[in-house]
């Protein structure tokens, strides 16, 4: 990772967004010298505390873009280095929420890509995960993937941000960026103009209205996805489990967390009976939780690019601005970091991120 001491670029740079892609690339960019400041509501942002917060390389990705994803696998054990604090966990996956044959091709070909899969049936599933109340008749099994508490990871980040010289301000409601002769100059807030010599976007399910105001169409969609969170209990799940129709793992303070799929439950138009009927999914799945409790859930807004892949970058039509919108912020989180404030500090284009720019939707 670089450090200060290999920078002393006197560029100020304003990051919009404090989950744990702005955290991130706050972070980077902090550790390398730059003048940051991070305007957000909130430290931790707002989907990413909702996040089901998976860390993997899995199915339904093509062979780019699963190496990207694996690149960013091993940047997080990277940062884990500097941050020994985050609360991160290679406690693998248990994986059928796929039918048979799409399941074995997906071990075929991830598994001839490089990715650590095995195929296991009811005596090694009881093994990874006595919890479950049934075991299927076979699985797949990938030891490498993980999970983190993302919104504890992206306050780690920005705590070592300002450490590092950093500034946050969240008591400002930004509402429009500054323009000044066709060039992004800062936003505007209630407060008046603060100025950068770049703006990040990295605000989510927001960064759309944002760029929008300096004419910047940005073709992402926000879904609700609502996860349950049992209160904390004893050990009843050691990794990650992907069913059918249903999602779950245990956090570090022993929530039970889980969504019909990682990316959360449609709310519909009653998200207390949903998240009800869900949690009654998880106390069936799983061996002797007749006390589990529910606690409470939460439904996030996760920004979604159309053609699924992330959009990170400079925006040719709106010179000073720079996006980094992806749906899998947690995974690829230290990775975007890392390679974006590269960019906008060295200001050469970093070939690994090519497929994500912007220009793609023409």
């Amino acid at each position: 990772m670089p450090s200060s001491e290999n920078s002393s670029s006197p560029q100020h740079i304003i990051v919009v967004g404090a989950g744990i892609i702005g955290a991130s690339i706050a972070w980077n960019l902090a550790r390398r010298g730059v003048s940051v400041t991070v305007v957000a509501t909130k430290p931790g942002g707002t989907a990413t505390p909702n996040s089901f917060a998976w860390i993997n390389a899995s199915w339904g990705n093509p062979e780019f873009y699963f190496h990207f994803r694996r690149r960013a696998m091993a940047e997080w054990k990277r940062l884990a280095e500097d941050l020994p604090s985050l609360p991160l966990r290679w406690c693998g996956g248990l994986c059928w929420d796929l039918p048979q044959d799409e399941l074995e091709s997906y071990a075929a070909e991830h598994g001839a890509w490089g990715y650590g899969i095995k195929r296991v049936g009811p005596t090694e599933i009881h093994a990874i995960e006595p919890g479950l109340a049934e075991q299927p008749p076979s699985a797949l099994h990938i030891a490498e993937e993980g999970a983190v508490e993302p919104a504890t990871a992206a306050n780690i980040l920005l705590a070592d941000a300002f450490r590092h010289g950093a500034a946050f301000l969240s008591d400002v409601e930004i509402l429009r960026l500054a323009i000044k002769n066709g060039n992004v100059v800062g936003v505007e807030t209630d407060s008046g103009i603060l100025t950068a010599d770049r703006v990040v976007l990295a605000a989510g399910a927001g960064t759309m209205a944002l760029a929008a105001s300096a004419g910047v169409d940005i073709p992402v969609e926000a879904p609700p996805g609502l996860i349950v969170h049992s209160r904390p209990c004893r050990p009843l799940l050691n990794g990650l489990v992907l069913a059918p129709e249903l999602h779950m793992r245990q956090t570090a303070e022993g929530r039970i967390i889980a969504g019909s799929d990682f990316g959360g439950t449609d709310p519909g138009n009653n998200p207390q009976r949903a998240a009800e009927e869900l949690f009654a999914k998880v106390k069936a799945m799983l061996r002797d939780a007749g006390d589990l409790e529910l606690d409470f859930f939460t439904i996030g807004y996760r920004p979604t690019p159309k053609d699924g892949f992330p959009i990170i970058g400079r925006v040719d039509s709106a010179p000073g601005l720079y996006l980094a919108v992806t749906h899998s912020g947690v995974t690829l989180a230290p990775l975007i970091g890392l390679l974006a404030s590269a960019e906008i500090v060295d200001g050469i284009d970093d070939p690994s991120l090519a497929p994500f720019r912007l220009a793609r939707f023409g």
